[in-house]
């Protein structure tokens, strides 16, 4: 399910590039900039990543139906590996053409205070983004090391949109410093220079991005405070004599899979073990609600691991 954070963070970095990216093709227009029209091409494919990821939102929150029975909250992950791709394809591609092309034909850049004042003024636009996106990111994350909780975050919405923010900061800086040098040295080659610069950034940002996405995409397990306090809840249950296998899935930010094989005592009847299996997921869902799919497999020791010694043997034939 999608939470409104994640929707909160998506909404102010729509507006701020949507406004940033006009502003910055009518000074690219009226300057002849290169790295300009490249921070004017990097705010638009950002804008357009927010679309994106406002659309997998959307799609993710359809309810389970017959041909997708665990529901459809793994597509906010194929829209935010989308994103990474369009980073990477639309705006590294394009930002590296128009550099090289400055670089090979540089050409003096015309009043270049008005890209000053554009940059800066977006500057300040993305400051006011990033904010909204570290405030969440850390309500997230708690006391958890930063590229610790970048590497368990399950949420692709809320670091796909840091990512950006931070490349967008580090890109106006590029450009400014390039058309800065490129004025005051009289160098125009060192405006396509900044733009093959930015180009690069936009590279590694969405290789980041598309690193990230894939694992939740493949199917990522839950973090590892979630799966203790499971384990802590069946230690405690007088009913189960031993956990055999505990395995999860994300199946969306806020939609956990979990799948239990449990040996329950053997003086247990069927009507108690029927009992305990209620009394245990009822436990479960309580403690982590975003645990919305729970199957509990009851199967001797003895016998679990026959079946695992059988699949392995299968695998390696």
């Amino acid at each position: 399910m999608a939470s409104h954070a994640s929707k909160r963070v998506i909404y102010a970095a729509l507006i701020g590039n949507s406004l940033i990216a006009v502003t910055k093709f009518a000074a690219s227009a009226y300057t002849g900039s290169s790295a300009m029209l490249s921070e004017a091409i990097h705010s638009v494919v950002d804008s357009l990543n927010q679309v994106l990821l406002l659309y997998g939102l959307r799609r993710s929150t359809r309810l389970a139906d017959e041909e997708h029975p665990f529901g459809y909250g793994r597509e906010l992950y194929f829209w935010a590996f989308v994103v990474a791709i369009m980073i990477f394809a639309v705006g590294a591609g394009v930002s590296l053409y128009e550099g090289i092309v400055k670089v090979m034909h540089p050409h003096e850049v015309s009043n270049p205070f008005v890209n000053y004042l554009v940059l800066v003024l977006a500057m300040l636009f993305e400051a006011f983004s990033l904010r909204i996106a570290i405030q969440e990111f850390n309500k997230m994350r708690g006391e958890t090391r930063w590229i610790t909780a970048v590497k368990g975050s399950k949420d692709p919405a809320v670091f796909t949109v840091l990512f950006e923010d931070v490349a967008a900061m580090v890109g106006l800086f590029i450009a400014l410093t390039g058309l800065v040098l490129a004025d005051y040295l009289e160098t125009p080659w060192l405006d396509g220079a900044a733009s093959i610069g930015i180009g690069v950034l936009l590279g590694v940002t969405a290789t980041l991005l598309a690193y990230e996405t894939k694992a939740l995409l493949i199917g990522e397990a839950a973090s590892d405070a979630l799966r203790a306090g499971v384990q802590e809840i069946l230690a405690n249950a007088e009913s189960v004599r031993m956990i055999n296998d505990l395995r999860t899935m994300h199946m969306g930010p806020q939609d956990v899979l979990l799948a239990l094989s449990l040996d329950f005592h053997d003086h247990l009847v069927a009507g108690k073990v029927e009992e305990a299996i209620f009394i245990l997921e009822m436990a479960i869902k309580s403690r982590f609600p975003e645990i919305t799919r729970l199957y509990i497999e009851v199967q001797t020791q003895k016998r679990h691991e026959e079946v695992v010694a059988a699949d392995a043997s299968r695998s390696i034939d």
